[in-house]
């Protein structure tokens, strides 16, 4: 009987362990599963807060309804009934001191329509036309990698960048735009400016067309009803309490001549045939302290954010903008990064004549703001609210969220380490698999994606070896 161990009960371990029970049972095969989750609880950054009949999601909240990986779990799980869509309404970009509509016909702030940006007060005339110049500006030259904020200050100029793009795109990896390798999180633009010489033309063709109707357009992602940590406590019952350990931390592994000897917290040795590591890539030089060569984690760097959800009686809010939030450009002096509107956005979280707002701080360019206690943390967003939104009084109640250097940063040459990782497990640590966040995509369906593609690494890795 092969033993196969996961470590890390995040949704990308759980992910991996639903998937290869799934493959024992369908295939009759000889393996064994064992979890193992440093903390007390599963879900990893995925946690959902019930307060006074308030559903309050303190890490991702949702996922785009086009990710299948995603999709695909859930109907799995026996849970697509759970699913809801957004809201839809207009959302906000904060410039200088100012909220403006984000312009439709766009695709991540990139136009895909030339009027609703002409007559957009997001930029100036120049910005405007020296944007329009990549329907004539030649193709860059071919390269392994670049940065996201090199790419398209080339192609549309600083204006658009910082006061459309950054925002959208910064957020989605809490990264710097001007350090983020545009291979390791939007390589189709490239590709497409490669393909058609202008992006702008390139996504015109490419992305089907807008329809003009009166019919209220569906929302784009997908929430479960009741919170996300429905999907792990689901994906927990259905694995079964005799698959995965809690408060079970790894303290190192040992290759030996037929697979590993892995130290457990609970001072015993837990011997496996393969693995699966999902936690954090900072934990490998821990794990394998005898392989230098996994010191180039090192190179992949992490920030911090905190985000804060505040509760209002809906009285209090003397002034709030139609729409489901917005987000800030890096010109504007405001800490916090984002705000939504989570009654609006997801009405089913709040109830009736109430307010949640979910605000959020830190990232590159502040990462001490986790630092800051709760008190101040709320000061904060409240100080930045106020000049956006009349607010009266304090909220109800607050619930404060830190990830500290828990958001891997894909900085440029980030496939390329993660290449040499792999390749240097696949010689040196055969039957070690890696999957999760901080390597190939830091969304809910791109962990599951990772998930389910080492557990068939796994199995071939043993079908051949026997």
């Amino acid at each position: 009987m092969k033993k196969i161990l996961i470590i890390g009960g995040g949704i990308t371990g759980l992910a991996s362990a639903f998937y290869l029970q799934e493959k024992i049972k369908a295939k009759k095969l000889p393996y064994t599963i064992k979890l193992v989750e440093a903390n007390n609880r599963l879900g990893g950054k995925i946690e959902t807060v019930h307060r006074e009949g308030f559903t309050i999601e303190r890490g991702p909240d949702s996922f785009l309804s086009r990710k299948k990986p995603a999709v695909e779990l859930v109907q799995k799980l026996g849970l697509t009934e759970q699913l809801v869509r957004n809201a839809t309404g207009q959302a906000h970009i904060l410039v200088g001191k100012k909220l403006h509509k984000i312009p439709s016909g766009s695709f991540m702030g990139v136009p895909t329509e030339v009027q609703p940006f002409l007559f957009s007060g997001l930029f100036s005339a120049k910005g405007k036309l020296r944007a329009g110049m990549d329907f004539v500006r030649p193709k860059g030259k071919t390269v392994t990698d670049q940065s996201l904020g090199m790419f398209f200050r080339r192609r549309f100029g600083d204006e658009l960048v910082e006061n459309l793009i950054e925002p959208l795109l910064s957020g989605i990896y809490s990264g710097d735009i001007d350090e983020m390798s545009l291979m390791a999180t939007f390589p189709n633009f490239y590709q497409l400016e490669q393909k058609y010489g202008s992006l702008i033309k390139g996504l015109q063709q490419t992305m089907p067309k807008r329809q003009k109707t009166k019919k209220k357009q569906s929302g784009v992602f997908y929430a479960l009803k009741g919170g996300f940590e429905s999907l792990v406590d689901e994906l927990a019952s259905q694995l079964g309490e005799d698959i995965i350990s809690l408060s079970t931390a790894v303290d190192h592994i040992e290759k030996k001549e037929n697979g590993y000897h892995v130290l457990l917290s609970d001072g015993t040795v837990y011997k496996a045939d393969a693995m699966i590591i999902t936690s954090p890539h900072t934990s490998l030089k821990k794990f394998f302290s005898k392989h230098e060569a996994l010191n180039i984690v090192n190179e992949i760097p992490t920030t911090s954010v905190a985000n804060v959800a505040l509760a209002y009686d809906q009285k209090a809010i003397k002034k709030e903008l139609d729409g489901t939030g917005f987000v800030v450009s890096r010109n504007s002096k405001f800490r916090i990064t984002a705000c939504t509107w989570t009654h609006r956005k997801w009405p089913d979280t709040t109830p009736e004549g109430k307010v949640l707002l979910r605000s959020y701080v830190g990232g590159p360019h502040d990462p001490e703001a986790v630092n800051l206690s709760d008190d101040d943390l709320v000061e904060v967003v409240l100080n930045d609210l106020q000049k956006t939104m009349k607010i009266k009084g304090q909220p109800n109640f607050k619930v404060v969220t830190r990830f500290k250097h828990a958001m891997p940063q894909y900085a440029v040459g980030h496939l390329d380490r993660i290449n040499k990782m792999r390749e240097y497990a696949a010689r040196n640590l055969p039957g070690t698999f890696l999957a999760g966040a901080s390597y190939e995509g830091v969304g809910v369906p791109d962990c599951i994606e990772q998930g389910e593609k080492a557990v068939n690494e796994v199995v071939q890795f043993l079908s051949e070896k026997n």
